[in-house]
């Protein structure tokens, strides 16, 4: 069992076999889950883009969209939401 200790700022040092084993690297995140039970569980914040393939596929049920019909969309609804000032006729 690996045991750390909180110092007087109230920080702690996790043990490396603990890094190690979560993949931990300086400056990285961790979360402290409760659980039902009232136990915490860590939890590296550090997550790999890869792993977010998918997370709001349950918001769109159409066929598949290229990043250029995105990019138009995107694009079409800026113009509506924030449109160019009419240009002023000089006399």
């Amino acid at each position: 069992m690996a045991t750390a200790t909180l110092t007087s700022k109230g920080q702690l040092t996790l043990p490396k076999v603990l890094r190690d084993e979560l993949n931990l690297k300086p400056g990285d995140k961790v979360d402290f889950v409760r659980d039902s039970a009232g136990s915490y569980r860590l939890k590296p914040a550090n997550t790999d883009v890869r792993e977010l393939s998918g997370f709001l596929s349950h918001l769109y049920k159409g066929p598949p969209v290229s990043i250029e019909e995105m990019n138009e969309g995107i694009a079409r609804r800026m113009r509506e939401k924030f449109p160019l000032p009419k240009k002023t006729r000089r006399k």
